[in-house]
């Protein structure tokens, strides 16, 4: 790099995608970095500022599929908030695929939260690749690391009667808030509670691949995450440990997270004693 007109080799120590390891050289590394701060998408997707969302396209409707726009879905949720009395204290917008697909998250206001807070996303697709969704879930302050406890699908295909259904349907998805503060709470009570042997530990990873919490590829990054973690809140040998070591290495591919997600939580669940409530699950 250069600092004060002397180019310096340096060894950064950072996680570099690797399309830029293709075309980075190893005497001299140029980065790009862009401070994205607050709430973090972790994604493949480019990060939008929300007027970018307003001006992407939406298809013409056919017989038999009604693509909604991006920002009217983002309106709908965002008008039923303010009628619950609900703050969205930050958010962040991506779009992918040409703007075909978009995904969007917002922290929502929660009094007396310290480690965690709640997050809800909002996904919808103009490629037919997914229906308009609600997911519910956390987001852990210290790492910004993302969990989603179910999807909630606002109709299982863009039909004639989507425009006319959604404000009724986000509305009833949106009422199931309260409880999924509720339960998370006791949720991450119960993981911190649990203490466990690297032993255990070794085999909540394997049996989180192949319940599809991860992947095969994931398995050493969270070995790795367990051992040595990155931060210091997790270095007590416990499920809420473990936990985080999964989501560290989930960050990635948003559009996976929330499915990945879910299927973590039931492992943890299982593993902390966590009887599963039916009424509680977000899950259509």
């Amino acid at each position: 790099m250069v600092l004060n007109g002397l180019r310096m080799k340096t060894k950064v120590f950072v996680a570099i995608p690797h399309f830029l390891l293709a075309i980075l050289g190893t005497d001299d590394i140029l980065l790009t970095v862009m401070a994205m701060t607050g709430l973090m998408l972790h994604c493949g997707a480019s990060q939008v500022p929300y007027e970018e969302v307003e001006q992407s396209h939406t298809p013409d409707p056919t017989d038999t599929w009604t693509p909604v726009p991006h920002s009217r879905l983002v309106t709908e949720v965002r008008s039923h908030l303010d009628r619950a009395n609900i703050t969205v204290k930050e958010e962040s917008h991506a779009l992918t695929h040409d703007g075909g697909r978009y995904f969007g998250l917002f922290r929502l206001g929660q009094e007396g939260a310290t480690e965690y807070g709640s997050v809800m996303g909002v996904r919808n697709s103009h490629d037919k690749r997914f229906p308009a969704s609600l997911v519910f879930g956390a987001n852990v302050f210290v790492c910004d690391n993302l969990s989603f406890m179910g999807e909630v699908k606002l109709s299982r295909k863009h039909t004639r009667h989507i425009m006319r259904d959604l404000p009724a349907v986000v509305s009833r998805t949106l009422g199931k808030l309260a409880d999924h503060w509720n339960f998370q709470e006791k949720r991450f009570d119960a993981y911190k509670e649990r203490e466990l042997s690297n032993m255990q530990a070794n085999d909540l990873i394997i049996r989180g691949m192949l319940s599809g919490a991860c992947t095969k590829t994931h398995v050493m990054d969270i070995v790795h995450q367990w051992r040595t973690p990155n931060h210091d809140e997790f270095k007590p040998r416990n499920a809420w440990s473990m936990f985080n070591a999964f989501t560290e290495v989930l960050k990635g591919n948003l559009n996976a997270l929330p499915k990945r997600t879910e299927s973590l939580h039931g492992l943890m669940d299982g593993e902390c004693g966590i009887a599963p409530q039916r009424e509680l699950s977000l899950a259509s």
